[in-house]
């Protein structure tokens, strides 16, 4: 199916999905790039495949102009294809969990999910206030693997005290001289909480940590990046 007009109906709705408020009602969102496109359409979450070339495949497919590409993409560079996916369904909560308090840069959101994925954790738990999931920005920013962890957006604290009483280790991260990384014992069922870029971890979620971790780093430095932290703690708890 060709589409030649910007003022089509359906380029206006594609569109719209750069918007949060309308993905969330549609519960769609856009990838774009040969590599992510082929990452969706693995997993089985394509709806129908935009693009300005031919691309032969059994997915409902619109072959439209440059114009259009870029009125849909938010590259710099107009991407040649593009896939409207349905969001990713939730799994359980499983025994390795990453939780974000109010994680709020696309870029550390896209780059922790990439290490969650290659450090084996399971399960990334999303408080209401970080960062949409679907921002373009994450979605480039973790190379495809956003289609590899099962992530929760939720209640953090409601979902914290759900996982105590299930015997989950709660650990949170300090840049004090608590117990060293590479020192920490951790259960089979385990999570550990990571906080916003400037204000760390909220008051209410540190109150429910059982433990607490420390990266030793040079005088120097008084903080890492959270995304940087986040990647040293998943390896060493890979080990």
């Amino acid at each position: 199916m060709e589409i030649t007009s910007l003022n089509n109906d359906k380029v206006k709705y594609w569109a719209k999905l750069q918007e949060k408020k309308f993905r969330d009602q549609e519960g769609l969102f856009i990838v774009e790039g040969d590599h992510l496109v082929n990452e969706a359409i693995r997993h089985g979450l394509v709806k129908e495949i935009i693009t300005v070339n031919d691309f032969d495949n059994e997915i409902l497919t619109y072959k439209v102009t440059e114009q259009i590409m870029k009125k849909i993409s938010k590259q710099q560079s107009i991407s040649k294809l593009c896939a409207i996916c349905y969001k990713i369904p939730e799994k359980q909560v499983g025994n390795k969990i990453l939780c974000l308090d109010n994680i709020q840069d696309p870029g550390n959101l896209g780059t922790i999910i990439r290490s969650a994925v290659a450090f084996d954790i399971d399960t990334i738990l999303l408080n209401n206030e970080s960062v949409d999931l679907y921002n373009d920005k994450v979605i480039r920013a973790c190379e495809g693997m956003i289609f590899n962890v099962n992530v929760i957006r939720c209640d953090l604290k409601e979902k914290l005290l759900e996982l105590k009483e299930e015997n989950y280790k709660i650990i949170g991260t300090s840049v004090k001289n608590n117990n060293l990384l590479k020192n920490v014992e951790v259960s089979d069922k385990f999570a550990i909480i990571l906080g916003n870029e400037g204000q760390g971890v909220s008051k209410e979620i540190d109150a429910l940590c059982d433990d607490y971790i420390y990266i030793k780093m040079n005088d120097k430095c008084e903080s890492l990046n959270v995304a940087v932290a986040s990647s040293i703690i998943m390896y060493e708890l890979s080990r």
